[in-house]
């Protein structure tokens, strides 16, 4: 009989929790068939509410706070409609193009997915989180893929118009090719070690004026990070490097070597294997990029006149 009374006492607790719980959340918008509730809203809004916190007058933090519940509330209405408009026309993002996507964001940043997650974390935001974004963010970029591209051109005169304006956009810089070996002076060296590693240097120098292969010498005597690559630097533009080594590099001709050159980090013998010289770039050089940016733009707006249809078209009852 006890064990019974007990059972109806957790029974009891748990079911007026759970009224309690009910009756704290509420409806706070209806969106056609759907509806958004305030527990929806405050979860979308602590991400944001972190950083709102970090505002010191009380006063101002109050009032951004104001405006950004409302942004949140009016960014999840979007998000719903967007939602409800992928399943009237079968569109979707698989979790196979959502590890994708990661998966290619976690590469260009160089970084683990645990480091990612700690990120995340100091934000506000969760992995899970992050994930149902970038799947939104793809259902809306096949929406306006279906719905908006196919409504966007640009003509030849726009692309003048954008060559012509944007000019300075499309100005290279002067950059050497170089290549080179690198003796690194360390730390903790004195000077007679200074003294011994120019030594180094120097007769690495003679080396080359000898004739010597500077890939062979690369090999055998570099200590930089691109001696694994026959120490090339690529193109490095003007004033990229420390003055030292700037001052040389942009002084020789295509096939010249250099002298010992000091810098903070070592001694520097470099060779100029190719120079590439300031200018304007061709318009058909950047002629796709172009086409990209102002393409781009136009989609956006195209994509914000048919999301503020939709919304016209649709149900939307605020009741917060």
């Amino acid at each position: 009989m006890k064990l019974k009374i007990f059972i109806i006492g957790i029974f009891l607790i748990f079911f007026s929790t759970a009224l309690y719980a009910a009756s704290e959340d509420r409806i706070i918008a209806v969106v056609n068939t759907d509806v958004l509730t305030l527990s929806d809203l405050e979860t979308a809004l602590q991400p944001v509410l972190k950083r709102i916190e970090k505002i010191p007058e009380e006063k101002k933090r109050k009032e951004v706070a104001a405006q950004a519940r409302m942004a949140v509330l009016k960014q999840l209405i979007d998000d719903l409609l967007i939602e409800q408009e992928a399943v009237k026309l079968r569109i979707i993002a698989t979790d196979k193009e959502v590890d994708g996507v990661l998966e290619s964001i976690l590469r260009d940043e160089g970084i683990s997915i645990q480091k990612f997650k700690e990120t995340l974390a100091e934000k506000g935001a969760t992995l899970g989180e992050y994930k149902d974004e970038i799947r939104r963010s793809r259902v809306q970029r096949k929406i306006v893929e279906r719905t908006v591209k196919s409504k966007v051109a640009v003509s030849e005169e726009e692309i003048g118009e954008y060559y012509a304006e944007h000019r300075a956009t499309y100005e290279g810089k002067e950059a050497n090719r170089i290549q080179q070996i690198l003796i690194v002076k360390p730390k903790t060296a004195s000077d007679d070690g200074y003294t011994a590693l120019r030594a180094q240097a120097e007769a690495i120098l003679k080396k080359l004026k000898d004739g010597e292969s500077f890939d062979l010498l690369v090999g055998t005597y570099s200590q930089g990070p691109a001696a694994g690559s026959r120490g090339d630097l690529g193109f490095v533009e003007k004033g990229m490097m420390f003055p030292e080594v700037d001052a040389a590099a942009f002084s020789l001709k295509t096939g010249e070597i250099s002298y010992v050159i000091e810098s903070p980090v070592g001694f520097h013998i470099i060779k100029i294997i190719d120079r590439r010289g300031a200018g304007i770039k061709p318009i058909e050089n950047v002629r796709e990029e172009i086409i990209a940016k102002i393409g781009n733009e136009k989609m956006k707006k195209k994509f914000e006149e048919w999301l503020k249809e939709l919304r016209e078209r649709s149900l939307v009852e605020i009741r917060l």
